[in-house]
């Protein structure tokens, strides 16, 4: 495995960790906490950086089903960020999250999750 791929693999495990601890408060909380802003948008920041030396380590094409399926559950963070920073700078800290908001927040994670699950086992399958 290339030394990218490596820095890569690690950062998206950081993504994943930072990521949790954002959408966990989130879920927990049902309120916009400093955490939740910090984490999510530290955990997209890492995401695009692992996706990024990924991309370049690869011996593949960038466009096989992974992919796509990483690809698609980056922007769905990356909608959540939005729509989490949105909200924030309308209503502030504290307030609680709308229910749809919460719900997309929570699918936004879980279809991520399963793109890291994917991406690891294709590691470990080769």
């Amino acid at each position: 495995m290339k030394t990218i791929s490596i820095i890569g693999a690690t950062v998206v495990t950081l993504a994943l960790i930072s990521y949790s601890i954002g959408v966990i408060t989130e879920q927990r909380k049902h309120k916009l906490v400093k955490a939740v802003l910090l984490f999510i948008t530290v955990g997209v920041i890492l995401d695009i950086t692992a996706t990024i030396c990924m991309i370049i380590g690869s011996t593949n094409s960038p466009f096989t089903i992974h992919g796509f399926l990483g690809y698609s559950a980056l922007a769905a963070m990356l909608i959540d960020v939005v729509l989490i920073w949105k909200f924030y700078t309308k209503n502030g800290l504290g307030t609680e999250v709308p229910k749809k908001l919460h719900r997309y927040t929570l699918f936004a994670y879980l279809w991520w999750v399963v793109a890291y699950i994917t991406g690891s086992l294709l590691v470990m399958l080769k």
